[in-house]
């Protein structure tokens, strides 16, 4: 029904849903965090016509990142995934790893990111879960938003379990 569901309501236009390409997805991933999405799309179309690929983010300065990065806020996500690119280039010959730990040893990837990247720019079996998907899964289970599960950890069991 899920899936149904996205066929017919998703945001499929979305210029990183209609690409694998490891780069573009982590460039979204950190645009996303704390900013709404139809505020993303033309600054996330700009920075990638400018810094195409991880090597060509790597190669500009800091500064440079976070200009391109203006309108989004939290501008130290635009460093974190400035020093990502350098990593990327540096440890891992400009090429995005899919194995969890090593995306996970990269600055600014928590388990969240790791977990999107993985499905979406690889396409692994990985849940992305957020606070977005432990809520649904919470109404599902429990019927009710309170009483709240006292372990984070469980409510992300069941929320794997349900993707």
């Amino acid at each position: 029904m899920l899936l149904e569901w996205y066929a017919r309501y998703g945001r499929t236009h979305l210029p990183w849903r209609a690409t694998r390409d490891p780069y573009r997805i982590v460039v979204s991933e950190f645009m996303l965090q704390q900013t709404q999405v139809e505020r993303v799309i033309p600054l996330f179309e700009a920075f990638v016509a400018r810094f195409p690929s991880f090597e060509a983010l790597a190669a500009a300065d800091a500064g440079d990142a976070v200009r391109a990065w203006r309108g989004l806020g939290y501008n130290s996500r635009a460093t974190r995934l400035h020093r990502l690119a350098r990593a990327v280039v540096a440890e891992h010959g400009g090429r995005l790893p899919s194995d969890t730990d090593a995306l996970r040893a990269l600055p600014g990837i928590g388990a969240y990111t790791a977990a999107a990247v993985r499905a979406f720019a690889f396409g692994l079996d990985d849940a992305a879960v957020d606070v977005n998907v432990r809520r649904v899964v919470h109404r599902v289970a429990l019927g009710v938003e309170y009483p709240r599960l006292a372990d984070d950890a469980a409510l992300d069991t069941m929320a794997i379990a349900a993707v």
